[in-house]
């Protein structure tokens, strides 16, 4: 089994999808904490990429990958089996991670 650690940006095949759900083999980052996705569960939360900017979405994080502007949608989180993964493609920076982090922690606040 791979190794795969939490802000790692991994290739997904979303699909099937259903609705408005984000469709495609896309770019994700693991969002799920490394106790999670170092043990022996074969589900991991992910939250998909996108290369449509929404400035106004308060749950999308900015991000820049391999010379590419786009979003994390953390709006779009969801739990994926591992055998969606179809590689690994780098690691969001660590002022990135604290980004995703700060709009986690407003999304899931009392």
């Amino acid at each position: 089994m791979v190794k795969i650690k939490r802000f790692d940006i991994c290739l997904v095949n979303l699909d099937p999808t259903i609705g408005s759900e984000i469709k495609k083999t896309r770019p994700a980052v693991i969002i799920s904490p490394d106790s999670m996705n170092l043990s022996r569960l074969n589900t991991l939360i992910i939250a998909p990429m996108t290369s449509s900017i929404r400035p106004h979405f308060p749950t999308r994080v900015n991000v820049l990958f391999k010379k590419k502007k786009g979003q994390i949608a953390l709006d779009q989180l969801r739990a994926i089996d591992r055998s969606r993964i179809v590689k690994t493609l780098g690691q969001i920076t660590e002022e990135t991670q604290d980004n995703v982090l700060n709009i986690l922690s407003i999304m899931f606040a009392r």
